[in-house]
């Protein structure tokens, strides 16, 4: 590493888990990330909060039938990933809102699977960097996802009957916010890129011109990898909540 580069941020979490607001959304953010804490032995979790009924152009597409799709889509890309499961919640595509029921199912999931670590998009950016909207429905994921962490994944007396029902509060110790305009880690994705290509690769329904897609992600990948010296690198912004562990 040369004298100024930052370097590459290597904490790796036991359990962690990712979400997002669509399928498809977990393979163009953390999956290179995903692969390589799973490859060094964390599991991994993803919830997609829609199933993507509304991502086609076509009017007269059956959005049950393309919420299917994408299900299954999402899934082979999962098990290319080497995520454990895939919870789907079937909010609305383009409803998406941060609202106490949406909470109380992510809460339920944190409950359950009890990661150490949740990656999700930055619920600050409404203009990414460059000039793209950020979609409502990556706005109201983030937002939902960063509020059930904190508080009320931890909080016992957040949705009683959880607890009650055999799921504990539970502490996630660390936010990994993607697409962020702040991102302050950068994580050697190296060796897991080629299986980010692939995971999305199986998106077949939201690529018209797959390798123009693929040409893009890798060139943002290689421009990441370039600030901490390696050859491909996602960047987050870190949230440290706890820095009760031994490893930080």
């Amino acid at each position: 590493m040369s004298d100024g580069q930052i370097a590459s941020h290597s904490w790796t979490p036991r359990r962690f888990m990712v979400i997002v607001g669509h399928p498809d959304d977990a393979d163009f953010g953390p999956a290179g990330t995903a692969a390589a804490w799973i490859d060094a032995g964390a599991e991994g979790w993803l919830v997609c909060c829609t199933s993507g009924d509304a991502g086609g152009e076509d009017p007269n597409l059956d959005p049950l039938e393309l919420a299917h799709a994408r299900e299954e889509e999402q899934r082979r890309a999962a098990g290319i990933i080497g995520y454990s499961g895939v919870t789907f919640l079937h909010q609305p595509d383009g409803g998406l809102v941060n609202d106490l029921p949406v909470r109380e199912m992510l809460v339920r999931e944190i409950r359950t699977f009890r990661p150490d670590a949740v990656l999700c998009g930055d619920p600050d950016v409404v203009i990414h960097d460059g000039g793209a909207i950020n979609h409502t429905d990556h706005r109201a994921a983030a937002m939902a996802a960063v509020d059930a962490v904190y508080p009320a994944a931890r909080n016992p007396m957040a949705f009683p009957w959880l607890a009650k029902g055999g799921l504990p509060a539970h502490k996630v110790r660390r936010l990994y916010l993607m697409w962020s305009n702040r991102a302050d880690v950068w994580i050697d994705v190296s060796g897991t890129a080629s299986r980010k290509i692939e995971a999305l690769r199986c998106h077949s329904s939201q690529l018209h011109d797959p390798e123009a897609v693929f040409e893009r992600v890798r060139g943002r990948l290689v421009e990441q990898g370039a600030k901490i010296g390696v050859t491909e690198a996602e960047a987050y912004r870190l949230v440290v909540i706890d820095k009760d562990d031994p490893r930080d």
